[in-house]
C-alpha cells in the first residue's frame, strides 16, 4: 500500500494506492492535515510520498514526522521515469511533472500534451521518447475572474455559476463569457497548434476546474481528475528501493 500526499495551494489531497490501483482520495486542510491519522489507521501502508507547492506549517511537519514508514519527499533531485529537459528543475512545480509522468505511463510511446486547469492553467509536453520538454503557465479560471475585479475600478467579482451566453448582454454575462470563452479558445488553440506539429498527439485534461467545450478533437482528449496523484504514485514506485 502506498500513501500519496499532495499539498496544493488551496487543499491537500491524500490518496491510497494498492500498487497502481487508486483506492481512496480524501481532501484535507493544507495547513494541518487533521484527517491524515484517520486515513493512515485504515490501511497497512509500506511507503509514502509527499509533494508540496507551499511552505509547510509546523502542524503539517509534525503530522508527517509521525509517519512510521519510509517517506519520499519529492524535489528536483528525485529520480524520474521520464527525461526532464526543463532548464530550471528546482523551480518546476511537482504537480506539472507528476501529471506528465502519469500520462506517459498510460500511453508510453506517444506524444502527449497535458493540460491542468487549477489555480493556474498549465500546458506540458512529453514526447514519444519519454522526454519532457517543458510547458507554459497562464491564469486559471478564478484568477481571471478576480483579476478583472481587482485591477479595475468598477467591474464586479463574477462567479462561475450563472447565465452563460455566447456574447454578454450585461456586465455579469460579458465577464463570464469572456473568461470561459477565453479559456476555451486558449485551450483549443494549444491543442490545434500542437496537433499540427505532432499529428499523433494525445491530450490529457486534469485539474480542479470543471470545463467543457465543443471541439472536433475530442477523440484524442482524455479526462483524468486524479492524474497528478497517479503520477506521484508512479514516482514513488519508481523509487521503491531508494528511500
Amino acid at each position: 500500500m502506498n500513501l500519496v500526499i499532495d499539498i496544493g495551494n488551496t487543499v491537500a489531497k491524500v490518496a491510497v494506492f494498492d500498487g497502481v490501483s487508486l483506492l481512496e482520495v480524501a481532501y484535507d486542510s493544507n495547513r494541518n492535515l487533521e484527517h491524515l491519522s484517520d486515513i493512515y489507521s485504515k490501511y497497512h501502508f509500506e511507503k509514502a510520498i509527499v509533494a508540496t507547492v507551499i511552505d509547510l506549517s509546523e502542524q503539517v511537519l509534525a503530522q508527517l514526522a509521525l509517519l512510521p514508514i519510509p517517506v519520499l519527499w519529492l524535489n528536483e533531485t528525485t529520480p524520474l521515469p521520464v527525461v526532464n529537459l526543463y532548464e530550471t528543475p528546482r523551480t518546476l512545480g511537482y504537480d506539472r511533472m507528476a501529471a506528465v509522468v502519469a500520462a506517459n505511463e498510460q500511453f508510453p510511446g506517444k506524444d502527449i500534451l497535458v493540460i491542468d486547469a487549477g489555480t493556474c492553467i498549465t500546458y506540458e509536453f512529453v514526447d514519444a521518447e519519454g522526454r519532457y520538454h517543458g510547458g507554459n503557465i497562464s491564469p486559471g479560471m478564478q484568477m481571471r475572474f478576480r483579476a478583472l475585479h481587482q485591477f479595475t475600478g468598477r467591474l464586479p467579482l463574477v462567479q462561475r455559476e450563472g447565465r452563460e451566453l455566447p456574447m454578454g448582454k450585461d456586465t455579469e454575462t460579458a465577464i463570464r463569457a469572456g473568461v470561459l470563452k477565453g479559456m476555451e479558445y486558449e485551450i483549443s488553440g494549444y491543442i490545434v497548434a500542437m496537433k499540427h506539429k505532432y499529428p499523433e498527439l494525445l491530450v490529457f485534461l486534469t485539474g480542479g476546474d470543471d470545463f467543457s467545450f465543443d471541439t472536433n478533437l475530442k477523440s484524442i482528449i482524455f479526462a483524468d481528475r486524479f492524474l497528478v496523484l497517479k503520477g506521484l504514485n508512479r514516482i514513488l514506485n519508481y523509487n521503491n528501493y531508494k528511500i
